[in-house]
């Protein structure tokens, strides 16, 4: 199993527009970044390897992935294109997504326990959603619905009906074959000139072309997680996600 990682994006929610600032996998808590506690959780979880889409400061991103990864673990590719929106990140991640191999996707500026990341990896199901009902964010959410159970729709602008819904924290599993479709839509998406808007776009337009149950979900309400795209969220990692994460690792006896 492999993970695709996009981290080229100018954080422009947290630092604005025009920025110099350390992409948002460098942030750090509690003495480590967020990208050597992916890396960390990926590599005790068994995953076999680390793509990371790099852009703003790559320099400073690769000499943490030097720093924290052993070597081979982490590959990288370059999105020359980072600023003009993220489905551009998402298809230069199509070497991971079309290599055979099932897919941990994953955006980088989540912070989480490892159980989150454990019950994705460990899902019994080979295309999986995990999903929060309880909503962290305030705004922009992408959300997964499910109908009598089953997972029928994903993203902020949602056309099918549903009767339960959660917030997605930004990870899916894919099967090989799920990973090349979504990859084949990214590149569609391009080809359409249709750059802006969500990434997630490919994601969905898959899931709704396939057959319902093709994807499963994993339910992680209660395990406190925090998606990082404004100052606010970056306050509320540091003054309360960080102390939810500590006391529920102790409370599961796992590491935070």
């Amino acid at each position: 199993m492999k993970a695709l990682m996009l981290a080229a994006g100018l954080a422009r929610r947290l630092y604005g527009d025009e920025n110099e600032e350390l992409p948002k996998a460098l942030l750090r808590f509690e003495g480590q970044t967020l990208l050597e506690r992916h890396v960390s959780i990926l590599r005790a979880l068994g995953v076999d390897e680390l793509m990371l889409v790099v852009g703003h400061r790559q320099a400073d991103l690769l000499a943490e992935a030097k720093r924290v990864a052993p070597e081979g673990f982490i590959s990288s590719v370059f999105n020359p294109r980072f600023a003009e929106g993220p489905i551009l990140s998402l298809a230069c991640g199509a070497p991971v997504m079309r290599s055979g191999s099932p897919v941990i996707f994953m955006d980088a500026d989540v912070l989480y326990p490892p159980d989150l990341l454990a019950c994705l990896v460990q899902s019994p199901h080979p295309n999986c959603f995990i999903m929060d009902r309880e909503f962290q964010s305030t705004d922009d959410f992408v959300r997964v619905c499910l109908n009598d159970g089953k997972v029928v729709d994903f993203g902020k602008q949602l056309t099918r009906e549903h009767d339960a819904v959660g917030e997605w924290p930004g990870f899916m599993k894919m099967s090989a074959e799920i990973a090349g479709k979504i990859a084949d839509r990214a590149d569609e998406i391009i080809s359409n000139n249709e750059i802006d808007g969500a990434y997630e776009r490919a994601m969905c337009d898959v899931l709704l072309a396939e057959p319902v149950g093709t994807f499963g979900h994993e339910d992680i309400t209660g395990t406190p997680w925090i998606e990082i795209d404004y100052p606010e969220d970056l306050d509320k990692a540091e003054t309360k996600v960080i102390p939810k994460i500590a006391a529920y690792a102790a409370q599961s006896g796992t590491a935070a």
